[in-house]
């Protein structure tokens, strides 16, 4: 087993929730657990599928599999029954991870250049232009 693989006890709980590949003229379902690992490898590391190492196979099967589970819930349902047996706490905890979320200039302090104010701008004026016929020259309240 490699580092970051899946263990016998983890797959005896995840290996069921996984749908059988049988009758879909692929490879059988026993096969799952190599295509798991190498799904949970390409999310685990963000290397392009690609560049997925030979050993979990043919890097096209591998993601239209993860393609048709994804559709399927697949994923969901794992999580689900993982949160309900108690493996995991929350399952939101699960979905963001910092190292992939970027914040925006502004957020670090950077002032918004001239493009960013023109653009401003031109959203009031036609927010304004757009509002003032359907609300009324007084503003969406009557004067008291």
């Amino acid at each position: 087993m490699e580092r970051g693989e899946i263990s016998d006890g983890e797959w005896a709980v995840i290996g069921p929730l996984l749908p059988s590949e049988r009758g879909r003229g692929c490879r059988p379902a026993h096969d799952n657990r190599r295509f798991f690992n190498g799904i949970n490898y390409v999310l685990r590391t963000g290397i392009p599928w690609r560049d997925l190492p030979e050993r979990y196979g043919n890097w096209n099967s591998i993601f239209r599999r993860f393609r048709r589970w994804c559709v399927q819930g697949v994923f969901d349902e794992i999580l689900e029954t993982l949160v309900e047996l108690g493996i995991t706490d929350d399952w939101k905890d699960q979905m963001v991870d910092s190292t992939t979320v970027r914040g925006h200039s502004q957020a670090a302090g950077a002032k918004g250049g001239p493009a960013r104010r023109d653009l401003v701008v031109r959203a009031a004026a036609l927010r304004a232009r757009s509002t003032h016929g359907a609300i009324g020259p007084g503003g969406p309240w009557p004067s008291s």
